[in-house]
């Protein structure tokens, strides 16, 4: 009895010496590059998406970038690696990237299955369909023996069947590979209906050859929860990546923007003074400098500036805040607090 407790514990022991290695692993491993690879979508308006020139933009973009400039006081030290929705977690878990950051939704088998954790939520989304307005179609449950364009690998495609059957409708599946293609599918008729997260539909909308000519049914199928997820086993980097988009939404609560970030280390306020670096050691227990999210606040922006940057009604996209709006402002955007 005794040879087994010792046997467990020298076991246990040489656990918590490999789990102390790997926390430390990816932090000192973009440390060491001086660059952070970041997975994102192949191409999604609003998310992620290269310009002509190849420079990238959107909101997952703005995640990848914020860690950057926490951890290498560079928001522009990021190398954007294009992932299809089957080719994503295999990437993170092979270690082709430090992290992902490609409109994924938060689900228990991912979460607890693939050996991944998600940090966090930085946009709350929900299924929905996009229709020709020639169709005269206004609700979902008029769908019944539709062709629908969806994306393959995702959890779209789920929601899709469970919709359907629930309802006691058919539908054809055309599957494609990515979001850009399913607008194309769209676009030359080979489907009646292009199913996907709303945020989706109304930035695939924008890549019609006629935008004005479809609409977004008012039903929402399903709670998507999106945002950016890294490996299990390494808790230090978890750490990082999650109370970076943490410090974000707090800094917007507080009213802490680029605009005024330099300004606001001179505040007393005790709550602004722990997210600027001012007082506490935020920065020191996550491995990072105190004040790291002033870099991140002025080179990327609070979660606010993020979104109306990216997806916000001045954009093409022109989605509201809703439920991504601040828990004061009547939205369910919450994060722990700096303390």
């Amino acid at each position: 009895m005794k040879k087994t407790i010792m046997t467990v514990g020298l076991a246990a022991t040489g656990m918590l010496a490999m789990g102390a290695q790997a926390q430390a692993s990816t932090l000192d491993d973009v440390i060491s590059a001086g660059e952070l690879r970041c997975g994102v979508s192949t191409g999604l308006p609003g998310f992620s998406q290269p310009d002509s020139s190849g420079n990238w933009a959107g909101i997952d973009v703005d995640t990848c970038r914020a860690v950057a400039a926490a951890v290498l006081d560079d928001a522009d030290a990021v190398e954007f690696v294009p992932l299809t929705a089957a080719e994503r977690f295999t990437a993170l878990q092979s270690g082709e990237i430090d992290m992902l950051s490609r409109n994924t939704t938060w689900t228990t088998t991912r979460d607890a299955s693939l050996g991944l954790n998600f940090t966090g939520t930085n946009y709350y989304d929900g299924q929905g369909f996009l229709v020709d307005e020639a169709l005269g179609i206004d609700s979902a449950t008029q769908l019944d023996g539709a062709a629908v364009c969806v994306q393959a690998g995702t959890t779209t495609e789920l929601n899709l069947a469970d919709y359907f059957r629930a309802n006691g409708m058919e539908f054809e599946a055309v599957v494609v590979d990515s979001s850009s293609a399913s607008a194309q599918a769209f676009d030359n008729n080979r489907c009646d209906v292009l199913t996907s997260d709303t945020s989706q539909l109304a930035a695939l909308r924008t890549e019609l050859n006629d935008p004005d000519s479809a609409v977004i049914l008012p039903e929402v199928i399903s709670k998507e929860p999106l945002g950016p997820v890294v490996r299990q086993g390494d808790d230090a980097w978890f750490n990082v990546v999650k109370w970076v988009l943490f410090g974000q939404i707090n800094a917007e609560e507080y009213g802490i923007s680029s605009d005024n970030v330099d300004e606001m280390l001179e505040s007393s306020d005790p709550n602004v003074m722990r997210i600027v670096g001012t007082d506490g050691n935020m920065g020191e227990i996550l491995g990072l400098d105190d004040d790291f999210m002033v870099d991140v606040i002025s080179q990327v922006g609070n979660y606010g500036e993020m979104f109306e940057r990216n997806v916000g009604p001045n954009t093409p996209i022109g989605l509201s805040r809703g439920v991504n709006a601040l828990w004061t402002d009547g939205g369910i955007l919450y994060a722990p607090p700096f303390r």
